[in-house]
């Protein structure tokens, strides 16, 4: 099991813990507004962290933005094996084309 599937897992496990005991039941708590805006928050911290050239930095947000974007699915009930499929299923095809085919 890769790392990011350990991490889904554990967000799945804790949505239904104390909010007052974690981070994630914490936000999940708050709905799927506030974990898109903590989300977008990450993604642009890691997008200044690229721009600054800043290889660790960027590692550490690159790692909040995986963290907050799964709890983002979560929050909607969206499940990393359904991003996982719908990646297998783009497999093979240029970006080109399947921007155009949109």
């Amino acid at each position: 099991m890769s790392e990011i599937a350990k991490l889904a897992q554990i967000i799945s496990d804790r949505a239904s813990a104390d909010p007052e005991s974690s981070w994630t039941a914490k936000l999940l708590a708050k709905g799927p507004e506030k974990c898109a805006e903590k989300f977008g928050e990450e993604a642009v911290e890691a997008i200044i962290a690229a721009v600054k050239d800043d290889k660790d930095e960027l590692v550490k947000e690159s790692a909040d933005v995986l963290f907050h974007l799964l709890v983002m699915l979560q929050s909607r009930g969206v499940s990393l094996a359904q991003v996982e499929a719908e990646l297998a299923q783009r497999a093979g095809t240029s970006g080109i084309a399947e921007k155009a085919s949109r």
